[in-house]
């Protein structure tokens, strides 16, 4: 079954980047994932400055993640249906060509709050289509041993991102050169499409048609699959308000709202570090609850505490628990869907990681 124990022997997720392909496929992806948060942090503090106010930050980011939640199913057909190297390759065009607009709305002073709404409606839209696409390249890239390894590495990318990207835009862009992001971001697609089409994927990626709604019904008939969806739900509710509210905490202890970076810095360091432990077993529901549970109790020092530095340390903590929840459920939903069904339950997870960041 899905959550029985392996004899295996422990090691670091580290070393699947032995494995050249996946090697290439993570040196694009950490170079895609560091301009995306360029432009995510951009964007946060760009919502911030416009208008102060923490609703409209709210709904810059509902915005970015509203496409998972509409969009998810089909996402997951198209990466059934055209493969995950090609679904992969055409939206890391569109999404440069959309950060190459929004930079330059922020050069000419165009930019104002509806049309940075609508740039990160128009990004969040390709990021759907990428999501089950990414699942299922990772998944073909590496042997089924390496599949833990290789999908907590694809966290850590998205997560070098998260903890570098913030940092940059406050020590080097803020307050007047946000638009740099965007060009950076832009650029960072480009790397990636390049380093997609020198991986080698052995025999050609298999046409299946799969339908809009075949996720949904594998989850509704197989009960560990709908538990792991719902985990992977309460673990995005749960981390997001770092991203959300972190302009307006900064601000209630006192600091300046570029702080916010630091904090969402802090997260991606701590999914880096929870990167660093090592792989005994096949993770277990159980042992995925209880870094739950953790995550949720750093959430609550993160928003209770009097001190910006107790904040710091709860968002690092919650990078790592949420680190060890995430690598943990993507991995048991992957053996419990099983190759033939990983493209329409990837779509599914999806929705369920990226479509519930709007609530």
């Amino acid at each position: 079954g899905p959550i029985r124990r392996s004899g295996a022997r422990p090691h670091h997720s580290w070393r699947v980047l032995q494995n050249r392909n996946f090697k290439l496929y993570f040196f694009g992806s950490v170079t895609s994932d560091f301009g995306t948060w360029l432009q995510n942090t951009a964007q946060v503090l760009l919502a911030y400055k416009l208008a102060n106010s923490v609703f409209d930050v709210g709904l810059v980011t509902c915005a970015q993640f509203t496409g998972p939640l509409l969009l998810g199913p089909w996402a997951g057909v198209i990466a059934d249906r055209f493969g995950g190297r090609r679904t992969l390759l055409g939206t890391q065009a569109v999404a440069a060509l959309v950060a190459f607009f929004m930079a330059a709305l922020v050069f000419s002073d165009a930019l104002n709050e509806w049309l940075l709404v609508a740039g990160a409606l128009a990004s969040g839209l390709t990021f759907t289509f990428t999501l089950p696409a990414r699942n299922v390249t990772v998944r073909r890239l590496v042997s089924d041993e390496e599949t833990r390894a290789a999908y907590v590495m694809d966290a850590v990318s998205y997560n070098v991102g998260r903890m570098l990207g913030p940092v940059v835009v406050v020590v080097l862009l803020a307050p007047d050169h946000y638009g740099w992001a965007f060009i950076a971001n832009g650029l960072s697609f480009i790397v990636l499409t390049t380093t997609l089409l020198r991986v080698k994927h052995g025999k050609a990626e298999p046409e299946v048609r799969s339908r809009v709604r075949d996720g949904f019904v594998i989850a509704r008939g197989e009960r560990v699959i709908l538990l792991l969806l719902l985990m992977v739900a309460a673990v995005t509710v749960a981390d997001d308000p770092i991203l959300v509210l972190g302009p307006t905490i900064a601000h209630q202890l006192g600091a300046t709202p570029s702080w916010a970076g630091w904090f969402i810095a802090a997260l991606g360091a701590g999914n880096v570090l929870g990167s660093l432990r090592r792989a005994h077993h096949m993770p277990t529901l159980s042992l995925a609850a209880s870094a739950l549970a953790a995550l949720g109790i750093c959430m609550v020092l993160f928003v209770a505490t009097s001190s910006i530095w107790v904040s710091f340390a709860a968002a690092l903590g919650a990078g790592v628990t949420c680190l060890l929840a995430n690598s943990m459920t993507r991995t048991l939903l992957s053996h419990a869907a099983g190759p033939a069904r990983m493209a329409p339950v990837m779509a599914v997870w999806a929705i369920a990681w990226a479509g519930s960041k709007p609530i």
